[in-house]
């Protein structure tokens, strides 16, 4: 009888692994990515509802279109802060294309954000987005923010490319999706770009990506 005993407890063990494994991965569908390819106009998004629609679209590519999806980019007026890109994007939890954990709120993701990596910042699809040692080098992501995710105080420099309609004249604020170049390892806000058009976000290291959150 205690063989048959311990038989049902390995027995009903097992069942149960299987039936939490499925739960466990339905509760970390993707909500977090890198956009595979920019929108090819440097940064001139289309603003952020241009931004928003490139988001959405390669998230249904990847069968995650029933998520509500908003770029993370912060925009700029001239006497007021404009919309931060933290305000656009909900609470959390987020979880990348391979269900790793990349922030459980706000606080996390900003403040003490050390899981944003090159191993962690994928693409919809969960590829690896090139880094500073590959060619070419595309780890300059768009945001337009400071380190905690807000939208810059008004000032004289362009941080927004035109709050994303610029593909010529101007500037947009960089972070390095893998914390390595220039000696700045912020994921959001490590620099500024050399310009807004195509070739010259390819100068300093970027392909017009830009990052993309769940906000459900």
């Amino acid at each position: 009888m205690n063989w048959l005993k311990g038989y049902c407890r390995t027995l009903c063990g097992a069942i149960m692994l299987v039936l939490v494994l499925p739960l466990q991965a339905e509760e970390r569908p993707m909500g977090f990515f890198v956009t595979s390819v920019g929108m090819g106009n440097g940064a001139d998004l289309g603003g952020l509802e241009g931004a928003d629609a490139h988001c959405q679209k390669l998230a249904a590519a990847a069968g995650a279109g029933e998520r509500v999806w908003r770029a993370y980019l912060s925009t700029e007026l001239p006497d007021k802060r404009g919309v931060s890109a933290r305000h656009r994007i909900g609470n959390g939890p987020w979880y990348n294309a391979q269900g790793v954990l990349i922030a459980a709120n706000l606080t996390d993701l900003h403040l003490y954000n050390k899981t944003i990596t090159l191993e962690t910042a994928l693409d919809e699809q969960g590829n690896r987005i090139k880094g500073r040692y590959d060619k070419p080098n595309e780890h300059d992501i768009l945001t337009g923010s400071g380190d905690d995710g807000m939208a810059y105080f008004p000032d004289e420099q362009d941080h927004t490319c035109n709050n994303w309609t610029s593909s010529g004249e101007g500037s947009a604020q960089v972070g390095h999706h893998d914390r390595h170049g220039g000696g700045n390892v912020s994921w959001n806000s490590a620099h500024a770009s050399r310009g807004c058009s195509q070739e010259a976000l390819a100068r300093t290291g970027g392909a017009g990506k830009f990052y993309c959150f769940a906000a459900d």
